[in-house]
């Protein structure tokens, strides 16, 4: 089966986000995919199956877990195939659309709850001011006073791995021409910082978009890799704009 490797939400490579994408002929377990997904060891493996009609079925494993949604690998399963595509996933119907910008991506928007900031998450930001704290479905979003506190972060990942969330977004007003700046961690399901997180953008759009009054805005992702996500906030859906770069193609022989 034909494997790839894709740089996420970056017109360059090695920049922005890496994920794999393999593309499936015949029937495979789901422990063979979590393997798969291990021995690539990317934040995302995205399986597409390539027997399925339209739209076709796509699934996601970290290299510890399977998860229910994720933007950089979908982007990346897109760009492999041409652009513009429809896929069922654990999340519903998702559709890629080739664009002047970039792939579009069509997700769920991520509605968040304010809630009172647990003292272990606010220990294990040390050096920034925690503003306020909600919760979407699946991740804490932690809002701070600046992009420099985002950039300068090294949190106590031991923490976020034992809550309850799949992960923490800790975010702050953005700067050098962007709405918003990021990090993501995402210890509990292995993956410590997330170079660039489509996912996350979804959360993000919900609490920027009513901010700043915006339903357009520029994230970038303050990772090592860095990354930017273009976000249009559309009612219940958010539509993610990223270019997308091949880095490697392959095939699995066993």
């Amino acid at each position: 089966m034909d494997v790839y490797v894709v740089d996420s939400f970056t017109d360059r490579p090695f920049r922005g986000n890496p994920a794999a994408v393999v593309l499936l002929t015949e029937d495979r377990p789901v422990e063979w995919m979590q393997a798969v997904a291990a021995e690539m060891n990317h934040s995302e493996t995205a399986f597409v199956d390539m027997r399925g009609e339209d739209p076709i079925p796509l699934r996601w494993f970290t290299p510890v877990a399977e998860v229910d949604l994720c933007g950089h690998a979908t982007l990346a399963a897109a760009h492999v195939l041409g652009g513009d595509r429809r896929f069922t996933t654990r999340s519903g119907v998702l559709t890629a659309t080739a664009t002047d910008g970039g792939i579009e991506l069509d997700f769920p928007a991520d509605p968040l709850q304010p809630v009172e900031p647990p003292a272990a998450l606010v220990a294990a930001l040390p050096g920034v001011t925690v503003l306020e704290v909600h919760r979407g479905r699946e991740d804490f979003l932690v809002r701070v006073a600046s992009a420099d506190e985002v950039r300068a972060l090294r949190p106590d990942l031991s923490a976020f791995a034992s809550d309850s969330s799949r992960g923490v977004i800790v975010t702050a007003p953005g700067d050098q021409g962007a709405d918003f700046v990021s990090r993501c961690f995402y210890p509990a399901v292995g993956v410590d910082e997330d170079p660039v997180t489509g996912s996350a953008h979804c959360t993000l759009a919900a609490h920027w978009g009513a901010e700043l009054d915006k339903t357009l805005l520029v994230g970038n992702q303050l990772s090592a890799r860095g990354g930017t996500v273009q976000v249009r906030v559309d009612g219940d859906r958010v539509r993610l704009t990223g270019q997308a770069v091949t880095v490697l193609s392959g095939r699995l022989t066993c």
